[in-house]
């Protein structure tokens, strides 16, 4: 999965001020990446709040998606979930012929145990038509896929190609580059500490700082894969204040405000999630103008 090397991001849903989507700014995201150097696009995962899409809204931005990107890139399209046959049932249904691959999350609420996960992630490799990416977020999913589960998967599945490891852990994600076959791609999923993983020897990123970002995080991660240590913890130290700004009260509504500062799309989010407060703002439009 060598299309899956380099940065991959995590597109928002841009909405209009009454909620509805907002595909012209939806373009204007997925150009603006594209033309600044980013290697894959992931639709409808956490970032896109996906958990507030209806079925049509998510038809909607597919479609939107696939339109915009003309083929340019790989797409990579987000399908998880709790319930383990809803997950194999929309695999079956839904359209996957414009994508190179699906991130699907470890179960939350559930609390599956290690084992639970290992046999949920069994089924969907057993019946997925396109490669599987995990994907590990214990702050969202209050349960941790830990090291022996993902190496476990990674040997018994030939469909599970890569993991995007968000748990924040550098020696965690060092157990997964040591543990997995050398093909099986470990991608960050944490944008303060891609670098260092991608140094250990990962694949990359999925990431939220670099849709604001691409650029620059782009060319970090480049110089990252390329050994190119001191050029990349330069890019990494300038871009570090953004990356807690974004993810201070809460993700996508950080990342929604940077877009606004750069005038590509509004910063509106869905209930229960709100916008971030006044000072956070100004901090973000700060950095995004003097950046």
């Amino acid at each position: 999965m060598k299309e899956l090397i380099g940065i991959g991001v995590a597109l928002i849903t841009p909405f209009k001020s009454d909620f509805s989507v907002d595909v012209d700014g939806l373009k204007k995201v997925v150009n603006f990446n594209i033309e600044n150097g980013i290697d894959y696009l992931v639709v409808l995962g956490t970032t896109a709040e996906s958990a507030t899409l209806s079925k049509e809204e998510k038809q909607i931005v597919i479609d939107t998606i696939v339109s915009a990107n003309s083929g340019r890139i790989p797409l990579v399209l987000g399908i998880g979930g709790n319930n383990t046959q809803e997950v194999i049932a929309e695999m079956k249904t839904r359209d996957l012929s414009a994508f190179t691959a699906i991130l699907s999350v470890s179960p939350y609420y559930n609390k599956p145990t290690q084992e639970g996960i290992y046999q949920h992630f069994a089924a969907i490799a057993e019946s997925a038509p396109l490669p599987v990416i995990l994907y590990n977020v214990p702050g969202r999913t209050a349960s941790n896929m830990l090291p022996e589960t993902v190496i476990r998967l990674a040997h018994d599945f030939e469909k599970i190609v890569a993991i995007k490891e968000a748990a924040g852990d550098i020696v965690q994600a060092m157990r997964l580059i040591s543990g997995c076959p050398k093909d099986f791609l470990v991608i960050s999923g944490d944008d303060m500490i891609t670098l260092p993983m991608v140094l250990a020897g990962g694949a990359g990123v999925i990431s939220v700082i670099g849709e604001g970002f691409p650029k620059e995080f782009s060319r970090m991660v480049k110089l990252g894969l390329d050994k190119k240590v001191d050029e990349a913890y330069k890019i990494h130290y300038k871009i570090a204040p953004a990356i807690d700004y974004i993810f201070a009260e809460g993700n996508p509504a950080g990342i929604k405000a940077v877009f606004k500062s750069l005038e590509i799309c509004g910063d509106t989010v869905r209930l229960p999630l709100v916008g971030v407060s006044d000072g956070l703002r100004d901090k973000i439009e700060a950095f995004s103008k003097n950046f």
